[in-house]
C-alpha cells in the first residue's frame, strides 16, 4: 500500500526510512512554526496564528471564521499565507536534498518548475478574462490568492470567485483536479502524474508518426518503467470514474448540477469550498441532506488515501 501511494520515483535520499521520517517531521514542524510566527507578527492573535498555520502548511485550509482568511482583510496576512501554502505544496524530499547540499533543487526540479508555471499561467489567464469580460470585478489580490489556494487544495477564500463569470468556474474546477507536487501535503491528481501522462501521450503520437522509431519515456532525464506508467494511467482513469460516480450519486440525492459536480470534485480532491450558492466560497455544506454528506465523506477518504489504498481492500 505504501509503495502504491508513494509515486515519487526519485533516488533514495537517506539510507534509512526512520531518518527520512525524522527529517520530514523537523521540516514540517519548522515550516508550521515559522508560519505561525509570521501570522502573529502580521496581526493575528496567538490562537488564530497557531490554528491557521497548522491548516496552511497542511494545505487543509480550515479556518475558525466563516469568512476564512478573508475575515482578517489583510494584504500582508494573505501574502504570507500564499508563500507558506506554496512551501507546503512543494515535494518535502526537495527540502531534504536542499539540506543535504543541493542548493539548486528548487530551481532545477521539473515538478516544481511546472507547478509554478501553472500558477503563473492561471493567474495571467484569469486576469485577462476578468479585465475584458468583467472589469468591475478585477482584483489582482483575490485572483492571486484564490488560484494558489484552489490549485493546492488549501481552500482558503478571500472573495466570491463564482461571481466573476463562467470561465473562472471552469478554470477553478480544472485546478481542483490538478493539485500540487507529489510528496507534498496537497491532494488532487498531482503535477508528477500529469507530466508523465503528457509524456506518455506525446510518445504514443510519435510512434504513430514514426512506426519504426524507438522512444524511451523519460521523466527529469530518467527513464520511466512501464509498471509506473500503467499505475499512473490506471490511477487517473479511476480518479475520473469515481468523480463521475460521486457526482451522479450527489445529483440523485437531490443536489443541483453545479453543486453535485463541484461537490464531487472538491471532495475527491480534498479542496474544501465548491461552486455555486450552496457550497461556494462563502457557503458551507451544513444544509445538504445527510445522504449527500455520507457520499462526500466517502469521496474525501478515497481522495486523501489516493484511491488504491481503499479499493484494494475490496479485491
Amino acid at each position: 500500500l505504501f509503495q502504491v501511494s508513494n509515486n515519487d520515483s526519485s533516488e533514495k535520499i537517506l539510507p534509512k526510512s526512520k531518518e527520512i521520517a525524522l527529517r520530514l517531521i523537523y521540516i514540517y514542524s519548522t515550516l508550521t512554526v515559522l508560519c505561525a510566527i509570521s501570522y502573529k507578527i502580521l496581526g493575528m492573535n496567538i490562537f488564530d496564528s497557531l490554528t491557521h498555520s497548522m491548516t496552511t502548511i497542511a494545505t487543509g485550509g480550515f479556518s475558525n471564521y466563516n469568512d476564512s482568511i478573508g475575515f482578517f482583510n489583510s494584504v500582508s496576512i494573505e501574502i504570507s499565507a500564499m508563500i507558506f501554502i506554496i512551501l507546503g505544496s512543494l515535494p518535502f524530499i526537495a527540502y531534504i536534498k536542499f539540506l543535504n547540499g543541493n542548493k539548486k533543487i528548487f530551481f532545477s526540479d521539473i515538478q516544481i518548475k511546472t507547478f509554478l508555471k501553472i500558477i503563473i499561467f492561471s493567474i495571467i489567464l484569469l486576469s485577462i478574462y476578468v479585465i475584458f469580460i468583467n472589469p468591475n470585478q478585477i482584483n489582482l489580490r483575490s485572483i492571486f490568492f484564490n488560484v494558489i489556494s484552489i490549485l493546492t487544495g488549501t481552500g482558503y477564500v478571500n472573495a466570491q470567485y463564482d461571481n466573476w463569470g463562467s470561465f473562472p468556474i471552469i478554470l477553478f474546477l480544472i485546478l481542483m483536479f490538478v493539485g500540487g507536487c507529489a510528496g507534498s501535503t496537497t491532494c488532487g491528481i498531482k503535477i508528477f502524474r500529469i507530466q508523465i501522462l503528457y509524456s506518455f501521450i506525446s510518445n504514443q503520437l510519435k510512434k504513430i508518426i514514426y512506426p519504426k522509431g524507438v522512444f524511451v519515456l523519460k521523466y527529469d532525464y530518467n527513464p520511466v518503467d512501464n509498471k509506473l506508467i500503467s499505475s499512473i494511467i490506471s490511477f487517473i482513469y479511476m480518479y475520473l470514474v469515481i468523480f463521475f460516480i460521486i457526482a451522479a450519486l450527489l445529483s440523485l440525492s437531490g443536489l443541483d448540477f453545479i453543486t453535485a459536480i463541484s461537490g464531487a470534485a472538491t471532495s475527491i480532491s480534498n479542496v474544501g469550498p465548491g461552486l455555486g450558492s450552496i457550497i461556494g466560497p462563502n457557503g458551507n455544506f451544513s444544509s445538504l441532506p445527510d445522504i449527500s454528506k455520507w457520499i462526500l465523506t466517502l469521496g474525501m477518504i478515497l481522495g486523501r488515501l489516493e484511491l488504491f489504498a481503499i479499493l484494494v481492500l475490496f479485491l
